[in-house]
C-alpha cells in the first residue's frame, strides 16, 4: 500500500491562483460595499480556487466520522471506559447522536467507519468495515501499530472520499472521529510536531479530573520517551503515537485533496489527522478548513501549525464531526455568495467604487 499512498500524494496540486483572482473579481464586483461579508469572502475565494470555477455547488455533503480504540486507555486517561466506543458507534448508525442531529440539520449525510474498534461490531449494523486492529497497543509501552498498518489507514481514509467524491458525486467531506481516549495520541502527535511541552499542550478530553489529568501527561510523556517518533515522518509519528481512526481521518484529507474537494475537518483528534495529512502533503492544506476552535488546549497549537483561521468558536469539545457539521453550512453559505449573489454589472446598480 506505500506505492498507492505514494501515487494518492502524487496527485495532490496546488488549489487554482487564477481561479481564486477570478473569484475575488466577482466578489469586489456584487451589489454590497467591498469586503462587506468578512470571512465568508475568503472562503468563497479559496472555493473559486479549489473547485476552478465562480460558480461552485457544494449541496452534496458527508460526514464521515472514523471510530478506533486505544490501548492507552488501560492508563486510566479517560473519564469513560473502553466499551462506549463500540456503544457510541450503535448511537450514530440509529441516529441518536450529537452528530446526527447536527448533520441532518445542514443536510449531510454520515458515515460511520470502524478502523479499529476494540470489539466485534455485530453483522446487522450498518458501518463501513475497515478494520486494522482491534484497537492499537498501549503508546506507553511501545508503537501503537506498525508502519504498513499505519500506512493502510491512511489509503482506506483516502479511498473512502475518493469513492464519494468520484462515483457518488459529493462536492463537501466532513470528518469526525469516536474513540475512547484518543485525545491522548491526539496530545503525542502535536507535542512530537511542534516540540511544545506536554502540560502545555494536555486538555480534559471527556472530562477527566486532576488525578487523571496528570496521568494523561505522564502518559503521553512516557510515549514520546518508549517511541521517540520523528517529526521529520509523519507516517513514523502516526505509527508510533497516534491511532487508526485517526490514520484514516488523516488519509481522508488527503483523498479529498487528490480530487479536488473541500474539506471540512472537526477538533482536536480530526485536526491531529490533518497535520499528519499536511506534513505528508503540503498542498492539501489548500483545500482544509478547519471547523472550530475546540477546547481541547493543545489545538490551539495544531491550528498554529496549520496556519488556518478556525471558522467558528463555540467552547465546543466533543468530537464525532459536529464541529464540522456546523461549519459545513458556511462553506456552502460562501459557495451561494460566490455564485449567486449579482454584480453591479448583472444587476444594473451603481457602483461607486467602494
Amino acid at each position: 500500500m506505500e506505492k498507492e499512498l505514494q501515487s494518492i500524494v502524487a496527485r495532490i496540486e496546488p488549489a487554482d491562483s487564477h481561479w481564486e483572482k477570478l473569484a475575488w473579481e466577482r466578489l469586489r464586483s456584487q451589489i454590497r460595499p467591498r469586503g462587506s461579508l468578512g470571512r465568508l469572502e475568503e472562503m468563497a475565494a479559496r472555493l473559486g480556487a479549489i473547485f476552478r470555477s465562480v460558480s461552485p455547488s457544494v449541496s452534496r455533503k458527508i460526514i464521515f466520522t472514523m471510530a478506533g480504540d486505544h490501548g492507552v486507555a488501560e492508563e486510566g486517561v479517560s473519564a469513560y471506559p473502553q466499551e462506549v466506543t463500540a456503544q457510541m458507534v450503535f448511537s450514530f448508525l440509529k441516529g441518536w447522536a450529537s452528530i446526527n442531529i447536527l448533520a441532518d440539520h445542514v443536510g449531510a449525510e454520515v458515515r460511520v467507519v470502524d478502523l479499529g474498534v476494540a470489539s466485534d461490531l455485530p453483522e446487522d449494523w450498518a458501518v463501513i468495515r475497515r478494520k486494522i486492529g482491534k484497537g492499537t497497543r498501549n503508546i506507553t509501552k511501545g508503537p501503537a501499530m506498525e508502519r504498513h498498518e499505519a500506512v493502510r489507514g491512511l489509503v482506506e481514509g483516502a479511498r473512502l472520499v475518493m469513492d464519494a467524491v468520484q462515483d457518488e458525486g459529493f462536492h463537501l467531506v466532513g470528518t469526525g472521529d469516536m474513540g475512547i481516549g484518543n485525545t491522548t495520541p491526539s496530545t503525542a502527535i502535536v507535542a512530537t510536531l511542534t516540540g511544545k511541552p506536554v502540560k502545555d499542550l494536555t486538555g480534559r478530553g471527556t472530562g477527566i479530573d486532576d488525578a487523571a489529568w496528570n496521568r494523561k501527561v505522564r502518559a503521553v510523556e512516557r510515549a514520546l520517551a518508549v517511541n521517540r517518533p520523528n517529526a521529520a515522518d509523519p507516517v513514523d509519528v502516526l505509527a508510533k503515537v497516534g491511532g487508526y481512526e485517526i490514520a484514516g481521518l488523516a488519509g481522508a484529507v488527503l483523498g479529498a485533496a487528490a480530487v479536488r474537494t473541500p474539506v471540512v475537518c472537526d477538533g482536536f483528534i480530526a485536526t491531529a489527522g490533518a497535520l499528519i495529512a499536511c506534513q505528508l502533503a503540503p498542498f492539501a492544506k489548500d483545500y482544509l478548513f478547519v471547523s472550530h476552535r475546540s477546547q481541547e488546549v493543545g489545538h490551539g497549537a495544531m491550528i498554529e501549525l496549520l496556519g488556518l483561521s478556525p471558522l467558528l468558536d463555540l467552547s465546543m469539545r466533543l468530537g464525532e464531526g459536529t464541529g464540522a457539521a456546523l461549519a459545513i453550512s458556511l462553506v456552502e453559505a460562501s459557495a451561494r455568495v460566490l455564485r449567486d449573489i449579482k454584480t453591479f454589472e448583472e444587476a444594473g446598480v451603481t457602483d461607486t467604487g467602494r
